[in-house]
Parts: structure tokens; sequence; C-alpha cells
């Protein structure tokens, strides 16, 4: 599976740690920037993440910033992508098994290294359930 990963400066050290799982196990893992914690504009990376899932180049999307807001509002204004704030374990694998989300968003001041590995966990072993989901989630495309 491919992933496609970025972050902002906020998120750069937990987007390292996020690389490292994804990779361990067995992901292929494209880094998307920044590649250093100066100051750059979420925008800019949540939509190289968001762009490249929606044009098929990449399986699923992973981002962090500071508070996982704001690339989760970029991510989702490229058509046919359903990013989710995912603060901790549970959530994450409630966004794929309900939502079909196909990027998963960290508040990385709110988060630590388990909190990322444990959530990257679920997220990736959850499957979306369908069913009157699949319903609320055809509502979600204009």
């Amino acid at each position: 599976m491919k992933i496609a990963i970025g972050s902002d400066h906020a998120g750069y050290e937990l987007k390292k740690t996020a690389k490292s799982w994804l990779e361990g196990h067995g992901y292929d893992v494209n880094d998307m920037g920044p590649y250093s914690d100066e100051s750059v504009d979420y925008p800019d990376y949540a939509r190289k993440v968001a762009g490249a899932v929606a044009a098929g180049e990449y399986d699923q999307g992973v981002l962090l910033c500071g508070s996982g807001v704001g690339v989760s509002i970029s991510a989702n204004k490229i058509p046919g992508i359903r990013a989710a704030l995912a603060f901790n374990p549970e959530i994450a694998a409630l966004a794929r098994q309900h939502n079909d989300a196909n990027v998963i968003c960290f508040p990385a001041r709110f988060s630590d290294e388990e909190t990322i590995t444990k959530s990257l966990e679920n997220w990736f072993a959850a499957e979306f359930e369908g069913g009157r989901h699949e319903r609320r989630v055809k509502k979600i495309e204009p």
C-alpha cells in the first residue's frame, strides 16, 4: 500500500515517528515534506498529500499540524478526499469504519508517539463497514 505523508513545522517531529512506523510495517511511504522544523504553511502540504491521494497516486494519506484542524480543512477542499481528525486510536478506527476516510490527520501539539502509532495501527486495521454508513458517505460528495 502506498502512503503519502506530510505536515507543517509543528508536526515535523511526529511525522518522523509516523513515517518510521509505516515503513516498519511494510508501507511504501512518500514524505511530501517539510524536511525540517522551519516554519511553513500547512495548506501547501495538505494539498500535496490530498491531491496525490485524490489522483490515485497513493492509497491513503497521513497529515499532521499543530491542532490537526488546519490540515483537515485544507485536505477536505480536494474533491474525493475524506480527511478525518484523529485525536485518539478509537476515533482513528471509526473514521475508517464509518466515514471511509482516506486521509488521517493528527494534532501534533496534543499527541505523543504512542497515540500516533496506536492510531495508525487502528486506522490500517479497520475496514469501511458500508451499509448505512455508505449511504451517508455518498451524501458527502457534491
